[in-house]
């Protein structure tokens, strides 16, 4: 009875790490699948074991933030920030790291600290590779957004070399991965932000046509980039053009629009 109490005993303390890892690797699954309140939930399991209790904290504070922006509830805010700046960095591996650095730029873009939350981001899209696809797009996507948000604080004259910066990551971006959905949309996004219209234009053109080559075959960021033709694009080079019959200027340019789709459409 002794050695059978011993191997219970045994039993039972391998089970709980076992367990505790077990809830933090379903709650890093959770998240990536954007099920931020399961990614929450089994993060607070792994969080109740010191073994996984750090880590724990990376998951549930980028979770949290998710959570945030669907709820707008300052109490998941508060919980995030808390989580988040509670991690002892010196005991993450490198891929914790890059979750680390990408919630604290996250955490910071929704505080409206968008020039911070951009260089908090920027190192961390190279090494974002490394948690996969959807992750590195994310990375893009969030560091893009911040910026853009920041130069529109700025008066027009500081603007432009900002959304340079956008361009010229992006244009990188696209050397590397041509299909990629948040460099395809900000190339013309940040064109057309930054001025340059008819760049804009045909830069949208170009993105219409080499998302073809992205995950989803361009569905999502086609759609993306039919908003900004239609909505921001297609205004701007009307009122460039000028004229007194602006709404035949709009509907013409339209209709070019929507000719190139239809030819350039699977």
């Amino acid at each position: 009875m002794r050695t059978l109490a011993a191997l219970l005993t045994v039993v039972f303390m391998l089970a709980a790490p076992l367990s505790a890892q077990d809830a933090l690797s379903d709650a890093r699954r959770l998240y990536n699948e954007g099920k931020y309140e399961g990614a929450e939930r089994a993060a607070r399991t792994a969080l109740a074991t010191a073994r996984t209790a750090n880590s724990a904290r990376v998951v549930l504070g980028r979770a949290l933030l998710e959570l945030f922006r669907e709820t707008a509830s300052q109490e998941h805010f508060a919980q995030a920030r808390e989580a988040l700046r509670t991690v002892n960095a010196d005991q993450l591996d490198a891929t914790e790291r890059v979750e680390l650095m990408l919630g604290l730029g996250q955490g910071l873009f929704l505080e409206d600290r968008f020039a911070a939350a951009a260089d908090v981001i920027e190192p961390m899209i190279v090494p974002s590779t490394t948690l996969g696809p959807m992750a590195h797009e994310r990375a893009l996507d969030w560091w893009a957004s911040a910026l853009d948000r920041h130069a529109q604080t700025r008066p027009v004259a500081e603007r432009a070399p900002i959304y340079a910066r956008i361009i010229g990551r992006m244009e990188s971006e696209l050397l590397r991965e041509t299909g990629s959905a948040p460099a395809n949309y900000w190339v013309a996004a940040a064109a057309r932000s930054s001025g340059d219209v008819e760049g804009a234009w045909n830069a949208a053109m170009a993105s219409w046509v080499r998302s073809i080559l992205g995950r989803d075959r361009g569905v999502a960021v086609r759609g993306d980039l039919d908003r900004l033709v239609i909505q921001g694009i297609i205004p701007d080079r009307a009122a460039r053009i000028g004229g007194q019959e602006s709404n035949m200027v709009v509907a013409g340019l339209v209709g070019e629009w929507e000719a190139f789709k239809a030819s350039w459409t699977r």
